[in-house]
């Protein structure tokens, strides 16, 4: 769909805005609008929290996925209220996240307060919250090259009220928001349906490399009880084992004890070894630096993360091209290096991202909340049934195929996705800044979403 200009433009004085139509305002944002601050109650005065008053922060923010919010993570009680500088605002206000990242949005649903970490923007009666919720959203970028500080960048009271926003009649404000709730709305359906599509093919990648790894690709072979509870039938030619007895764990650094201490050796932290065998091997460290402290390993093992949420998310890989064949790592891995007459670290690999594998180690882990692990006695201990040396190549084989598949149709559908958003981004843009001309698409001036401060 195209849309028509207006009919006259004139400079708007503001490089990042560039002309506006010739009938508009521009001006700075306090000029129409009431920016309040939020703050915090002592934490450890038990009286101030947990009211019914909703209390939004940045992290509250953030999790919304529309600009809509009436709800808050931590809620304070009315003495919290009075104890602080925080105050209430209105159904309708605009709250920004002015501390990094800079520019996240949402409209108050309900009467609320904030923290420090936001401003509510108190539209006056010429002004629609939907509109410049919208302006607000594109304006990201600009807002945060305001933001000064060191630590962490801040936007201050003074930097948002000087900031130039375009001022069109309320009536176009209104039509304008109501044409990118419709089209953005249209918009959001696609990328949903490209999101569901990827979850069904990354479900679809999970059932063929469980289906492999444990009931293998012949559809006609015998089958045979395997006596393991989670696993059922398995071919009848397949041996049913314990990994410690195919497998050798966590192989002792004794390996390297004649190795130079100036010799350079591969260095893979936990952000190198990515999800289902993506391996970055760039890094570089001197063996002396890496000998203490870090997990060894060398060409051909292969491992597994063991903390999580690594485990669930299936980082582990292959290790491959390390430099002098050997590597050291984050302490975080668990190291599997496979007996070669029982089984081949490509297929060993497979098992590891394998459903069954993931969620019984999942169901096995110790410790308390992002700390928990899973221990390598659940690694050494695992049973199940193992394919004969050729087949394990076969099936490794297949399922290099398969997945390479799989993966390029989610590549396919998350680059459609990003283009969608830099469709309904432009879109929005182009609409809130004056360059398209939306008002003959729009019969009905007021959006349906739209908030009206009290």
């Amino acid at each position: 769909m195209s849309f028509p200009c207006y009919a006259e433009y004139k400079d708007s004085g503001v490089e990042w805005l560039g002309e506006v139509p010739g009938h508009w305002e521009v001006h700075s944002l306090k000029r129409r609008f009431l920016i309040v601050g939020g703050s915090t109650p002592k934490s450890d005065i038990g009286t101030l929290w947990d009211g019914n008053i909703v209390w939004v922060t940045p992290a509250d923010i953030s999790q919304i996925s529309s600009f809509l919010i009436r709800d808050s993570q931590r809620k304070i009680s009315a003495e919290g209220l009075a104890s602080c500088g925080t105050s209430l605002v209105p159904a309708g206000s605009i709250l920004l996240s002015i501390r990094a990242p800079i520019g996240s949005l949402a409209i108050a649903e309900t009467e609320l307060c904030t923290n420090q970490g936001c401003k509510a923007i108190l539209p006056n009666v010429d002004s629609s919250s939907w509109f410049y919720s919208y302006f607000l959203s594109i304006a990201t970028g600009e807002l945060n090259i305001r933001g000064k500080g060191t630590t962490f960048l801040e936007l201050s009271t003074d930097a948002l009220g000087a900031f130039p926003v375009g001022f069109p009649p309320l009536f176009e404000q209104s039509t304008i928001a109501a044409f990118l709730d419709s089209e953005t709305g249209k918009i959001d359906a696609l990328v949903a349906e490209q999101k569901k599509l990827i979850v069904l093919l990354k479900e679809k990648r999970q059932a063929v490399i469980s289906h492999a790894v444990t009931k293998g690709l012949d559809m006609t072979a015998s089958m045979k009880a395997s006596d393991i509870e989670w696993l059922g039938q398995v071919p009848d030619h397949w041996s049913v084992k314990r990994l410690r007895f195919v497998v050798y764990l966590n192989p002792s650094k004794v390996e390297v004890r004649d190795l130079g201490l100036d010799s350079e050796i591969s260095f893979l932290p936990m952000e190198a070894i990515g999800d289902d065998g993506i391996l970055d091997v760039s890094r570089v460290r001197l063996f002396k630096e890496v000998e203490v402290g870090y997990t060894y390993f060398r060409e051909g093992d292969v491992t597994i993360a063991k903390i999580t949420p690594c485990f669930e998310n299936g980082k582990g890989a292959v290790m491959l091209g390390l430099i002098g064949s050997i590597g050291f790592g984050t302490t975080e891995l668990i190291v599997a290096r496979p007996r070669s007459a029982e089984i081949i670290n490509s297929y060993l690999h497979w098992l590891f991202i394998s459903s069954p594998f993931r969620k019984l180690g999942e169901a096995a882990m110790y410790g308390a909340g992002g700390q928990k692990r899973v221990p390598d006695d659940f690694v050494r201990n695992f049973a199940t049934a193992f394919p004969p040396l050729a087949e394990q190549s076969t099936i490794t084989a297949f399922l290099d195929q398969e997945t390479s598949k799989l993966d390029a149709l989610v590549t396919e559908a998350q680059r459609a996705i990003d283009l969608l958003k830099e469709r309904r981004s432009a879109l929005i843009s182009a609409a809130v800044t004056g360059k398209i001309d939306v008002r003959q698409f729009v019969k009905q001036a007021q959006p349906s979403a739209e908030l009206v401060p009290a």
